[in-house]
């Protein structure tokens, strides 16, 4: 019974076989119609492949279908391409082929897909007898191009592929990966490129399995099983599609297809997803992976149509095979040599009907040598066009790249997430215009479906098999308010509580991947203490310790610690000895300052004086003028002890006792906030004596630090677990048993200040460490994620509420600190120079303004001073000499006494000056005015007329 199936093979075949009549008659037709073609040229090349492969049996029917579809485009050129196809299956028979293409049938250029081995050959063979070999599926390249000038690849260098997976990685926060791939040289080849590639971005192997293509099931199950069991969730595979399917189908039974993992798989495998079987492509689900990519055309479209057809008409066995990148370039190759053949023909025809040379003697193959071979070369690298796939350019005997893209498997299909290219990296999209520069983001990309149905991104690893995080904290007898450890007796597991505890847990929420801690309790206390805890980490039995455990660079040499979340320091607290001194009432201000407010006060009395002395000058009472001369002194005084009392009569004395008023005040509340502090802090240096105990907290680091750093003897030291044992041991003091100082780290000493504060001080110098920090093992990945974590945690205001929920509300302040640390001292007159400053200016600007002659005073007697300063001059020394002359003529005989006439003229003009102005004032009485105008005019009879 005739199925369906067979009818319509039937069919294509009669369609195929009447097209090819059809073309027979039309030629038959040409040649009757006296038109006759001239004679083609035949070029023989060479063709190796496995034709029993998916991948030999596609690139036959392409390269078939290249040449008949080339020269009916071009049917009027003089050369045809004449391949002589070979079937080589096994590595030895691609040797023996080759040999005989060039031997036998003399062909000037050979077309393959060879392996690493067989490219070897190749590049030798082609050297030798100068014949051309064309790849279009090795990428390898073991020797420059220099080198192998006739070893052509029609594809692009495995570089840009390489580069892309190590850009994939570091876009996605993948610091490790494991390599599972096909044990053949090509394979260990391009493994030691991609490890080099991924180390230029800080990325390194977890480990590497190698599977042979031949490996039993049981082998392949054995590998993904330790896989499984490792901590790196990152699989970059790199196969054959047949191995690579085996792969996947194993990997989904073993549970290796689940969330958090991720699969990478490069273009040897991605090419051929379509030729795969259902059941391996299903299981790979999830899979992210690079392959060239194929710009969709209508061109494109109607060859792959034909392509299928082609297919079953000449290879109906041959139903799995499909038509990927590689049959594009072996299609766009045969262009190119048909091409560069004809080419060569126009311009020296000659060369085509030269056979190959003379062999090389020295030769073991006894090859000969083509003369056509160097000429085609040279035709297929100055070769352009735009091929079936793009533009086919060889840059240095290799494809120019093109973009890669990015794809997801999902489902029953795969779908482009993205594109990678050598300019721009990651990218959603290639037809975006403009500028833009290299790219590693992973935001580019479109969603992705993970294994496991997750669209959330993968870690990349796992903290163990059982996905919990073991933590290790301490035990301990005192400062609970760090790490308090108990045991819940219902579910006999450790539950910590205190402030280091809370910062782990806050952290938490800032890791961007869930973590399920497991506590475990270990005894902190006695002479090993902490460093017990770090010990834990060197054999791998638990992930973290999480503590107060103190950031030391001989802990660093051996463990990694994270960030510090805590102050940093260990400082000296000692008792507070109260000084028994009588003067100290004056030690706020120093000498300086005490004289300067002396100065100031008097200063401001003789203003006052100056103001006020129109209001109240009494000439009948001589004894009131000098109770008033008194007051310079004590008058601004009796201002602030009497500020009821009205004692100043004018508004420029007012203005200046506010200034006065202002800058009192100011005085003495610095004075009372110094004195305060030295009443409250203790001034006394802490002198260390040998003699003296000291205590430290038991466990810690600080014991050995006294011992190594300030040869302290270690019966000198003892240790306590508690505040409370502090507290108890320095009442007793080192002559009864107890301590006199204690050395500790800042956060313990914040907490046993907090409580007994006013007895204690903590001293100014302080010991520099790193603060409190989580402990991992060495190379840890956790280390990054928390200290990332730990910096969210100290810049929130969730640390005041740690804080405050573990300490008490004070806890946050460094006043207790700043307190001890900062020892007071007396004031000098330069702290308050800005304001003295300020007040003299003032006073001086309301003076002149008020009495406006004594400003011009003041201004003659400098004037009479500079000059007298300046005789030396001749035009001041001649000025002095005439009024000589003048005062002689009035019997004045000596110089000295004319200068001092002079300054008494001056003097009693300017008083004279003064009474007037506070007789047109209405301010004193007639007598003052008289007795200030009979002065006038005394002086002024004395003076000389002019």
């Amino acid at each position: 019974m005739v199925t369906l199936k067979s009818f319509f093979l039937f069919f294509f075949i009669l369609q195929f076989l009447a097209s090819d009549v059809g073309e027979a008659a039309a030629a038959a037709g040409d040649g009757r119609n006296g038109a006759a073609r001239q004679a083609s040229i035949p070029v023989h090349i060479g063709v190796v492949l496995n034709l029993n492969s998916t991948m030999g049996t596609m690139v036959d029917v392409c390269i078939s279908m290249a040449r008949e579809d080339f020269y009916s485009v071009h049917s009027d050129y003089r050369t045809r391409l004449s391949f002589h196809i070979k079937d080589a299956q096994e590595e030895l028979d691609v040797v023996s082929e080759v040999m005989e293409l060039l031997q036998s049938e003399d062909v000037h250029g050979i077309l393959g897909s060879q392996k690493l081995t067989e490219d070897t050959f190749a590049t030798e063979l082609g050297r030798k007898a100068q014949v051309p070999f064309i790849s279009f599926t090795s990428r390898s390249r073991p020797l420059s191009h220099a080198k192998n000038p006739y070893f052509i690849q029609s594809v692009a260098d495995n570089s840009y592929q390489l580069k892309a997976l190590a850009t994939i990685c570091k876009g996605f926060e993948w610091h490790e990966v494991v390599i599972l791939y096909e044990d053949t040289d090509y394979g260990n080849q391009f493994t030691s490129e991609l490890n080099r590639e991924l180390l230029k971005e800080d990325i390194r192997f977890a480990y590497m399995i190698p599977i042979s293509a031949s490996a039993s099931d049981h082998h392949v199950k054995t590998e993904l099983e330790n896989l499984k069991n490792n901590q790196t969730k990152v699989c970059i595979v790199h196969m054959s599609a047949v191995l690579g399917g085996r792969l996947f189908i194993l990997a989904k039974s073993s549970g290796l297809m689940s969330e958090g993992y991720a699969w990478l798989v490069t273009d040897d495998l991605a090419n051929f997803l379509n030729s795969m079987y259902s059941a391996a492509f299903d299981s790979m689900d999830g899979v992210l992976g690079i392959r060239p990519h194929v710009p969709m055309s209508e061109k494109l479209k109607t060859f792959k149509e034909r392509w299928k057809k082609n297919m079953i008409l000449t290879k109906p066995n041959s139903m799995k095979a499909e038509l990927n990148v590689y049959g594009f370039r072996a299609y766009d190759t045969v262009w190119a040599l048909a091409m560069a053949v004809e080419k060569i023909a126009r311009e020296n025809s000659s060369l085509l009907k030269l056979k190959n040379g003379e062999t090389d003697q020295s030769d073991i193959f006894n090859l000969r040598i083509s003369q056509f071979g160097p000429e085609l070369l040279n035709g297929l690298h100055n070769m352009t066009f735009e091929g079936l796939i793009g533009k086919f350019q060889l840059i240095d005997g290799q494809l120019k790249p093109s973009a890669l893209e990015i794809f997801n498997v999902v489902g029953t299909g795969d779908r482009i997430v993205g594109y990678w290219t050598p300019d721009r990296g990651i990218t959603q999209d290639l037809a975006s215009s403009g500028y833009k520069c290299y790219s590693t983001s992973t935001k580019e990309l479109k969603t992705i479906v993970w294994p496991g149905d997750s669209v959330r991104k993968p870690i990349g690893w796992s903290i163990r098999a059982t996905g919990k995080l073991k933590v290790v904290v301490p035990w301990k007898l005192g400062f609970k308010e760090f790490v308090n450890s108990t045991i819940d007796p219902v579910s006999n597991k450790t539950k910590p509580l205190g402030f280091c505890i809370d910062i782990f847990n806050y952290a938490l929420k800032y890791l961007p991947f869930e973590v399920d801690p497991e506590f475990h309790a270990i005894d902190a206390n006695g002479t090993s203490g902490y460093d017990h805890l770090i010990h834990c980490l060197s054999n791998k039995s638990c992930d973290m310790v999480v503590g107060d455990i103190t950031i030391l660079e001989d802990r660093a040499k051996s463990v990694d610690f994270s960030l510090p979340y805590s102050e940093s320091g260990v400082v000296w607290v000692v008792k507070n000895k109260q000084e028994k001194n009588m003067w100290i009432f004056v030690k706020p201000f120093r000498w300086d300052l005490w004289v300067t407010i002396l100065a100031t006060c008097i200063f401001i009395g003789v203003v006052l004086r100056v103001l006020e002395y129109p209001a109240n000058y009494n000439s009948e009472s001589v004894m009131l003028q000098r109770q008033q001369l008194g007051l310079l002194v004590w008058f601004p005084i009796a201002v602030l002890a009497f500020p009821e009392r009205n004692m100043v009569a004018n508004n420029s004395s007012r203005f200046v006792l506010v200034v006065w008023l202002f800058m009192s005040y100011i005085l003495m509340q610095s004075y009372t906030a110094n004195l305060s502090a030295m009443f409250t802090v203790d001034q006394l240096d802490f002198t260390f004596s040998q003699e003296y105990y000291i205590g430290t907290q038991a466990g810690t680091f600080v014991r050995k630090y006294l011992i190594n750093h300030h040869n302290i003897s270690e019966l000198k030291i003892k240790e306590y677990s508690s505040v409370e044992e502090y507290h108890n041991a320095m009442l007793k003091g080192g002559r009864n048993g107890g301590i006199d100082a204690i050395v500790d780290e800042i956060p313990y000493m914040k907490l046993f200040l907090g409580q007994y504060g006013s007895k204690y001080k903590m001293l100014g110098q302080r010991y520099r460490t790193k603060g409190f920090g989580f402990v991992f093992p060495r190379d840890s990945r956790l280390t990054g994620y928390f200290s990332r974590a730990i910096l969210n945690v100290t810049e929130s205001p969730d640390m005041n509420l740690i804080e405050e929920k573990n300490f008490g509300s004070g806890y946050s302040s460094q006043n207790q600190l700043d307190s001890s640390i900062n020892k007071q001292t007396s004031l000098t007159t330069y702290n308050f120079g800005g304001l003295f400053i300020i007040i003299v200016s003032a006073t001086i600007f309301t003076l002149l303004y008020s009495v406006p002659s004594l400003g011009k005073q003041l201004i003659g007697l400098s004037l009479i001073y500079i000059l007298k300063s300046l005789s030396f001059l001749p035009l001041v020394g001649n000025f002095f000499r005439i009024n000589s002359s003048v005062h002689s003529c009035d019997g004045k005989d000596s110089s000295s006494e004319q200068e001092v006439e002079m300054s008494e003229q001056v003097v009693g003009d300017s008083l004279a000056m003064v009474d007037m102005v506070d007789h047109q004032s209405g301010q004193g009485d007639s007598n003052v005015s008289v007795e200030g105008n009979e002065s006038y005019q005394r002086n002024d009879s004395n003076v000389s007329p002019r």
